[in-house]
């Protein structure tokens, strides 16, 4: 797979540029021009670099004078999103989606793509999770990396994002994220530091929220400490849109560029630091190169026609790769000659893609009825609900029986619909919409085989899995939906994709219930116990686990062999796994590797996925399937000597068809070669101790505390300041007249904007939108503005 870090020459020609700039053009190179711009240069020929939105599919504004709508945004091929295309674990598949938009923003001048997002999906509630991977930073790691390294290799930057910690939407641009030395290593910041050192992304975006108190464009500690000096990242890095907090504190830590573009006044800010000695000038010029070094890379790149009819056959293959079979009765594969009742409106309109800044304009959409037309299918087709209304309708439910009644099998086609799940906002539930569950519930009753084909951007309660024949997720499956579902439900292909996140049973279930979407302080009191490391660890049983899905075919897994029984924490050992396709057609399976540890002092999940594989099987073939696995594979974070510690003991290497379904187990040994004191909270914080010993997972804040190292304590809201919202004024009687005036011109412009998604994703944000980032308001306030409305905000009196 092929790693396209900028080029030496590209850093040195940039250094050369940027010794010719004044202090003035080095600041206005900080700063977008516009929305999808960087400022150009024409004293020195610089031009403008051109990002668009990623990260599944290039969204790039046609005309950047015209407002955002699809009428005015580029099409693009919608591969699927990554709640899908990471269940197909499969790099290289993905690293071939990597080159596709590579290819597509060479089309169209685009020189960064924004993407891949790799937060972690802390809960199945957050807006954006059909943007993000996976539970697991490993899975994510890997995805982010073959992503990248795809795209680059077309000579087109990727900007992983959002760095960090940005695992909700409620109150995003402001909320803290408390999180714990040892769980921002172990899950947070993994598949991040894995991306930037294999993968060497060109642009790095940070997130709008706070962790631990530090916003994330000027967190000195996450960017300049840890990301610039321990993991040596030298590309740029830009905010996200409206997440610049401070400016000299930002551009002191590393941050390159503010995007978009800020109102010229603030232009000032930097470069009066700079003249005071506030900000070194070293910062200013390593910062401009960063940049100048991106568009020298770029400079030979010239728009090519890519070929749209070939990117949409990767969007099915991709697709087909990543749906996931959670049940089957011996109902599927179907026959083509069955006569077939096509049910639910999505069969005709499917939910293929999320909301919100990654919502593409496709080159093409393939429905299921679309395929089923043109491969000639006998089939019937009703629509059974409203997509743009919750409601039961028992007409069409009716009219949806009668239908399958006359059929030999039934293709239920339902999900979530687009107003459940968004950027800008999450979910209140994991319910389905009622109209969808009251369909299914009816279709069961006429007792055909009822097979339902499930599109969602996360993990749904589904409280009639008993009942049904079958179940195919095929989450949000990008352009060509209709055609893979069509692929995989006749048994052209047999299902191969697994989960990459838990279906827990109910909400309740899910570790951080307590703890997630609230304002202000958002505690992670779970820690290290996201996913499935805590489903498993607490013996939880759950609907579908993660690493699950099923096959038309069966293996054998056979043969474990380890290269050694015995080594010391520095040395690799390889592990090698036979399995055998023992069904009657062409499969593929993914096989998962996890390592379960040893009894410790430190609370610990019971075991971590390490490595999988995906290997193509014909019927009766056996391959053989190699490991190697490395020192942090064994490691925990040792808070107490500030790095990755393994622990002396017997470690179980575990070959695995899913997180709960282990095939084949091998003991290893390791010795440490680190005199470490090992951490211990058994008495100061026994609940992490004792996970399944109640249903919802319950840390007592003292106890979090202890393991987080310090007290936490909640900002009032007085005094108010550039970083208090909207929601922080109406909480003050004398400040709301000033809130209501704010709200009611954001809402005019809300109202302006034709793109209906889109305005409902920022409606989702308004409320909690800071002072300093009024981007919903016809005008920036200015800074005298600013500190007029905190005057008037934090004064006693009643008097304007």
């Amino acid at each position: 797979m092929k790693v396209t870090p900028i080029s030496n020459e590209a850093k040195q020609a940039a250094k050369e540029i940027a010794s010719q700039l004044s202090l003035e053009e080095k600041v206005l190179l900080r700063h977008g021009n516009g929305s999808w711009c960087t400022q150009p240069i024409e004293r020195l020929q610089i031009r403008s670099l051109r990002l668009a939105d990623g990260p599944h599919g290039l969204r790039k504004k046609a005309d950047l004078d015209k407002p955002s709508s699809e009428e005015n945004t580029v099409k693009a091929t919608c591969f699927p999103p990554a709640v899908a295309a990471s269940c197909s674990f499969d790099r290289e598949l993905i690293y071939e989606m990597g080159c596709a938009l590579g290819e597509e923003c060479v089309s169209e001048s685009v020189d960064i793509l924004l993407g891949p997002a790799v937060n972690i999906k802390r809960s199945p509630l957050c807006g954006r999770n059909f943007e993000y991977v996976s539970e697991d930073p490993y899975v994510a790691a890997q995805y982010a990396t073959a992503l990248i390294n795809g795209i680059q290799s077309k000579n087109v930057g990727a900007c992983l994002k959002h760095f960090l910690a940005n695992n909700q939407e409620t109150a995003r641009l402001v909320s803290n994220s408390i999180i714990d030395e040892r769980a921002l290593r172990e899950i947070y910041l993994s598949a991040f530091e894995y991306a930037v050192k294999n993968a060497k992304p060109w642009s790095i975006m940070t997130s709008y929220n706070q962790i631990n108190g530090e916003y994330a464009s000027s967190h000195k500690q996450m960017i300049d400490e840890l990301l610039r000096k321990e993991w040596g990242y030298d590309g740029h890095i830009m905010t996200d849109w409206g997440a610049m907090e401070n400016r000299i504190k930002s551009a002191d830590v590393g941050v390159d560029l503010e995007m978009p573009e800020p109102p010229n006044e603030f232009f000032e800010d930097i470069t009066d630091a700079v003249k005071s000695g506030k900000l070194s000038m070293q910062k200013i010029d390593s910062s401009c190169e960063r940049l100048l070094a991106i568009i020298q890379q770029t400079a030979t790149n010239s728009p090519a026609p890519y070929n749209k009819l070939a990117h949409h056959d990767l969007a099915r293959r991709i697709a087909r790769e990543s749906a996931v079979l959670l049940k089957n009765d011996s109902v599927l594969p179907a026959s083509k000659s069955a006569k077939v009742a096509l049910i639910g409106e999505f069969a005709k309109k499917p939910r293929f893609q999320g909301s919100g800044s990654s919502r593409i304009v496709p080159t093409f959409i393939n429905s299921a009825h679309d395929e089923f037309s043109s491969q000639k299918i006998n089939f019937l087709y009703s629509q059974g609900y409203n997509i743009n209304n919750d409601e039961v309708d028992s007409a069409l439910i009716e009219e949806a029986v009668k239908t399958a009644k006359e059929c030999d099998i039934v293709f239920a086609f339902i999900g979530l619909t687009d107003e459940y799940e968004s950027e800008g906002y999450d979910r209140k539930h994991m319910r389905l919409p009622h109209s969808h569950n009251a369909l299914i519930e009816a279709l069961v009753q006429t007792g055909k085989p009822v097979v339902v084909v499930l599109s969602c951007g996360s993990a749904v309660e589904i409280p009639w899995r008993n009942k049904v024949s079958a179940i195919l997720l095929m989450n949000l499956a990008g352009q060509d939906c209709g055609g893979a579902a069509y692929d995989l439900l006749f048994g052209d292909y047999s299902p191969c994709g697994k989960l990459t996140e838990t279906f827990p049973i109910a909400l309740e279930d899910t570790p951080s219930y307590n703890y997630f979407g609230t304002l202000g302080n958002v505690e992670y009191r779970e820690s290290v116990f996201v996913g499935y490391r805590y489903y498993n660890t607490a013996r939880k049983e759950v609907a579908y686990p993660f690493g699950f899905g099923l096959s038309y075919s069966s293996f054998e897994y056979s043969s474990l062999r380890l290269s050694s029984q015995s080594i010391n924490d520095n040395e690799d050992v390889k592990v090698t796994v036979t399995i055998r396709n023992t069904g009657n057609c062409y499969a593929k399976e993914i096989v998962q590797l996890y390592v379960a540890p040893p009894k410790s002092r430190i609370f610990k999940p019971i075991h971590e996925l390490r490595a999988f594989e995906k290997v193509s099987l014909e019927p009766n073939e056996e391959k053989d399937v190699e490991f190697s696995l490395s020192k942090r594979d064994f490691a925990y974070y040792s808070t107490n000597i500030k790095d990755w510690h393994v622990e002396s003991g017997d470690y179980t290497i575990q070959i695995a068809a899913s997180s709960v379904d282990i095939r084949l187990e091998g003991v290893l040994h390791i010795q440490s070669t680190t005199n470490a004191d090992i951490p211990d909270y058994r008495s100061v914080a026994p609940a992490y101790y004792s996970l399944n010993s109640a249903k919802t997972l319950s840390i007592p804040k003292k106890q979090f505390e202890a393991v987080y190292g310090s007290t936490i304590i909640e900002k009032p809201a007085r005094p108010f300041t550039e970083n208090s919202t909207i929601r922080d004024l109406f909480s003050d009687p004398n400040a709301s007249i000033l809130a209501n005036e704010l709200l009611n011109k954001a809402n005019i412009v809300l109202d302006s904007i034709p793109d209906v998604r889109f305005r409902e994703m920022l409606q989702g944000m308004v409320y909690d939108t800071p002072l300093r980032s009024t981007l919903f308001l016809p005008d920036s306030l200015t800074k005298q503005q600013i500190a007029e409305i905190l005057s008037y905000a934090n004064s006693d009196g009643n008097e304007r």
